[in-house]
This record gives structure tokens, C-alpha cells and sequence, in this order.
């Protein structure tokens, strides 16, 4: 029997984000994306983002997996009028589809004004009930991802079953450091791969989608999701126009030099700049201002490393982020068990802290 996925308990609130890092990689780990399903798969991933009401703060989709850091948002209260209901369909049905629930709708709507009002009302609850459910969800959100790129990629490739090796895996981060620490992790992930050398070289990021634009877009939506993450614990919002602000400050903490400047991302080893921008640690921590978020930490060297609690850790945060989360899954440990924070080893005892874990890694942190 599975165990149950871990959740933030504080859903529905509308003070305290909840986020979460989630990871699914490809069956036996194959090497299944490239330039037209890396595409695709962004694709998706915004169609359920302005369907489902979750917003992408950073992500990446690799060679044989993908990382996202996704913030769940309550649902807003009293829930959602006709029109943004159908705004929100619009965003992953057809206009045919769309069409004909504004039309279902209107005839309930007009029932609930006559002589069978209780009906009516019924039927408007039961018609936004059908959509609603897999909104602001963590896990319906996965779910119709996953399932609507496997059915793309079967499709295209004329192959049948499973696309995905097992259950994705979460972790719940808390805004602030933590969550533009995460960010940064995703973003370097074709750096610690060895595929570029500046992340803004990597199409299929968040990153390289906020100075790039991507194929098609023009990055508001990279640029909105990475202000979220970095200034969240601060009360901003998607706010594009503080990418200035933010992205000289997300550079310093990925420990890369300011001198880029901004310009279409290109496909992973094929641009002419990847070798450039580079600032490393050493230049970094010896410099008068080192310019991180995490001062004197070396947070560069852990970020350019493969940290396993980032993807295994449960919960990641402060201390007292961790051990509130613990006591409000008590029913998930033992009564030896006594508190739920537990220090980094390995590269990540940098943060030391700082940043803490809910599961005491042991071997290859």
C-alpha cells in the first residue's frame, strides 16, 4: 500500500505560500527530449498552469526528466464567477468546448431566476464542480499534466504505456530562502549537467525563458514566476516589471557573473555565449560584496552540485518551517521521533542554519 503524499497543512491559506519542488524523470530513465518534446511539454505545462490556478515560480525540463517549483494558491472565495471559469477552460479546451459550457451555463443560469431557482443553482454548482475539482491541486495538476504530455508523446511516436518511471516526487519548500534557493537549483541543472555554462544558454528553463523569451513567448511568464519566488516571503507577487530588480540579485546567487546581457536563449551546447558569464566561488566569497542572499556561505558551490535533499528531504526550510510541518503530520513518524528538523550533510552543510530537512539522508547526500 502507498504511503500517502506529504502535504503542506496549511492549504487554503492566503498568508502562507505553499510550495512545492516536484520531480518525475522518464521509464528507465531515457533520453526522450529533445528541441520538439521539450516544447511540447512547456506547452502543457502553461495550458494547466492558467487552467488550474497553480503557478510555475521555476522549472526545467531535462534529457530524461523535469523539475518544477510550483506554488498552489487557495481557491479564491466564493470560488470562481462564470466567466473566469470559462476563462480558466479556455486555457486548455477547445472553443467548441468552451462554447458549449458558456451555453450550458446561461440555460442554468436562466432556470435559477424562475420558478425553479433551487434547480438551477444545483445545476450552476454541479456544471463548475466538474473543473473546480482538479483545480488548485497539487496533485490533479501532475496528473493531467503527465497524462496529457504521455498521450502527445504515444501519439507522436507511435508507442503505447506508461511514459514515466513511478509516482513524482514533492517537496515542500518554504517561501524566502529556501524557495529562491530551489529556484536557482532548477535553473542549473544543465549547468551541473555540463550542457551549458550560463543557464540563460538553456531554452527549456525558467531562466533561459526569462531572458530568451522562448520559441514563442516572450518570457512574462518566467520572469513573473522567478520574482514570485525570490521576493514571496517579502508579499510580491507575479510582478514581471521587478525582473530588473530581481535578476542581477538571482544571478549573484546562482554565483554567475552580471555582464550577461539578455537575448534569446539558445538550444542546450549549440549557443556561441555558453562559455561566458561564469563568476566561481572563490571570486565570489573574496570579494568585498559578494553580492548573495546566503552571505559567506559558498551557496554557488552547493547550487552547482547535486544536492539529493532538494529532491528527497520531505521538507525543506528553516528550522522552525520544518519542525511545524513535522508536528502537523505527527501521524507520519514514529514516537521515538521527537522533532522534525534535521541539519544537511554533505555539500549541503553549507547552509547549515539556514536551511533544514525533514529526513536525515544518510548515504550520497
Amino acid at each position: 500500500m502507498r504511503r500517502s503524499r506529504w502535504l503542506a497543512g496549511w492549504k487554503g491559506s492566503a498568508t502562507k505560500p505553499v510550495i512545492y519542488h516536484c520531480v518525475s524523470r522518464v521509464v528507465d530513465r531515457r533520453f526522450v527530449f529533445e528541441e520538439r518534446e521539450c516544447e511540447a511539454f512547456r506547452m502543457y505545462m502553461r495550458m494547466y498552469e492558467n487552467f488550474s490556478g497553480c503557478r510555475i515560480l521555476s522549472y526545467c525540463v531535462m534529457s530524461n526528466h523535469f523539475h518544477l517549483l510550483l506554488e498552489v494558491p487557495p481557491m479564491v472565495d466564493g470560488g470562481l464567477s462564470d466567466e473566469e471559469l470559462l476563462g480558466r477552460l479556455g486555457g486548455l479546451y477547445s472553443e467548441v468546448v468552451v462554447a458549449g459550457l458558456a451555453a450550458e451555463l446561461a440555460e442554468a443560469r436562466k432556470t435559477s431566476i424562475g420558478a425553479e431557482e433551487a434547480a438551477g443553482g444545483d445545476r450552476v454548482a454541479a456544471i463548475h464542480a466538474r473543473f473546480t475539482y482538479r483545480m488548485h491541486d497539487l496533485s490533479e495538476f501532475m496528473k493531467g499534466l503527465l497524462i496529457r504530455f504521455t498521450r502527445w508523446f504515444n501519439r507522436v511516436h507511435s508507442r503505447t504505456g506508461t511514459l514515466w518511471e513511478e509516482r513524482f516526487k514533492s517537496v515542500i519548500v518554504e517561501s524566502g530562502v529556501a524557495a529562491r534557493t530551489m529556484a536557482a537549483y532548477i535553473d542549473l541543472n544543465p549547468v551541473r549537467a555540463g550542457m551549458v555554462k550560463d543557464p540563460a544558454d538553456y531554452r527549456w528553463s525558467s531562466y533561459g525563458e526569462a531572458v530568451g523569451g522562448g520559441k514563442k513567448g516572450n518570457g512574462k511568464k518566467a520572469r513573473e514566476g522567478l520574482v514570485r519566488a525570490y521576493f514571496c516571503d517579502q508579499g510580491v507577487g507575479f510582478e514581471a516589471e521587478k525582473w530588473r530588480e530581481v535578476s542581477p540579485l538571482y544571478r549573484r546567487l546562482m554565483g554567475l557573473a552580471l555582464g550577461r546581457k539578455p537575448g534569446r536563449a539558445d538550444v542546450a551546447g549549440e549557443g556561441n555565449r555558453a562559455g561566458q558569464g561564469m563568476l566561481n566561488t572563490a571570486e565570489m566569497l573574496e570579494s568585498k560584496d559578494n553580492g548573495t542572499v546566503l552571505k559567506d556561505l559558498g551557496i554557488a558551490k552547493i547550487l552547482h552540485c547535486r544536492v539529493r535533499y532538494f529532491t528527497d528531504g520531505a521538507v525543506i526550510g528553516s528550522k522552525e518551517f520544518v519542525n511545524e510541518a513535522f508536528a502537523r503530520a505527527r501521524e507520519r513518524f514514529s514516537a521515538k521521533r521527537k522533532d522534525g528538523a534535521r541539519a544537511m550533510r554533505g555539500i549541503a552543510s553549507g547552509v547549515k542554519g539556514l536551511l533544514w530537512s525533514a529526513r536525515d539522508l544518510r548515504v550520497r547526500v
